[in-house]
């Protein structure tokens, strides 16, 4: 049995890793946190908003308290392009089209040349790999072949000055022939040049603690996308098609983002965007979820 000297010892020693584990969460919360002081908006989220009325939403963006936007459907946003400079918001990523890097229509990817081309003009630090068609993605050899046409585009960013990264869904991490998944293939198979984007929702949805998956790809994670998983959602999911009210507010769901933001510190992380893929209201969402972040 333990004597009291000892159990007021082991409380004590408790207490004192309690509170440093506590303060360090703090710090890196508090309101400078680099993320929360810049954080983003991945713009998909409100893809009818803006095709509606693009500078209106994007001046609602930036008076609700967000720094920067990334865009999708790049090269082809200009408009937005135009509207986040007039609105004083930084743009320093984007999604883009994939097939150029996936599916090159020639070795020299000169379509994706041709993008990284624009995207220095204007002035983006980040291009990111939204998604890959059922045909790309069907057996671990086609994932093998989106890694390698990646290291080829990553080696091509980084002469543009650009880094090239993968973001996830969830059917990357359904077991394939052999115990893989899609998501083992690209870790094992991508240069230290090829980095990723962990969208943290689409993690939980396979059942992966986000935490950890920062944890384990320390130094290869250059964003976040942030966004909160409904409870009672049947997990694991490898299907895209989540009910819409899967997607959820931040601070509405099950996914705990102090823990997630401080990993990202650790983890080397650049940059942290909400996104929020279906909402019945998508510009209350977006203010919703920042001012969540700011009660952290």
């Amino acid at each position: 049995m333990m004597n009291r000297r000892i159990f007021l010892q082991s409380s004590v020693a408790g207490a004192t890793i309690a509170l440093g584990q506590s303060n360090r969460l703090l710090a890196a919360l508090d309101a400078e946190n680099a993320y929360r002081k810049n954080i983003g908006i991945q713009l998909y989220t409100l893809r009818n908003e803006l095709a509606k009325d693009t500078v209106a939403t994007i001046k609602q963006v930036a008076s609700d308290g967000y720094k920067q936007v990334e865009l999708f459907g790049f090269p082809d946003a200009d408009p937005i392009i135009e509207a986040a400079k007039n609105a004083g918001l930084a743009i320093n990523s984007s999604h883009f089209e994939w097939t150029t890097v996936v599916s090159p229509k020639d070795a020299a990817m000169s379509d994706f040349a041709k993008i990284l081309e624009k995207a220095q003009k204007v002035g983006l630090g980040h291009l990111v790999i939204p998604y890959l068609h059922d045909h790309e993605r069907a057996t671990p050899d086609d994932y093998k072949k989106v890694a390698a046409n990646a290291n080829k585009a990553a080696e091509m960013a980084k002469n543009a000055g650009i880094k090239l990264a993968y973001h996830n869904h969830n059917f990357e991490f359904e077991p394939k022939a052999g115990g893989k998944c899609g998501y083992d293939v690209l870790v094992d198979e991508f240069s230290p040049l090829m980095k990723f984007e962990v969208d943290v929702f689409w993690v939980k949805a396979a059942g992966i603690d986000p935490v950890a998956m920062l944890g384990k790809l320390k130094g290869r994670v250059t964003q976040l996308h942030l966004k909160d998983l409904k409870q009672g959602q049947d997990l694991p999911s490898y299907k895209t098609g989540l009910p819409k009210d899967a997607f959820q507010e931040l601070g509405n769901g099950i996914i705990s983002m102090e823990p997630i933001i401080v990993a990202a510190k650790a983890a080397g992380v650049e940059h942290c965007h909400v996104e929020q893929d279906q909402s019945p209201n998508p510009l209350a969402s977006i203010k919703q979820s920042i001012n969540f972040l700011k009660t952290l």
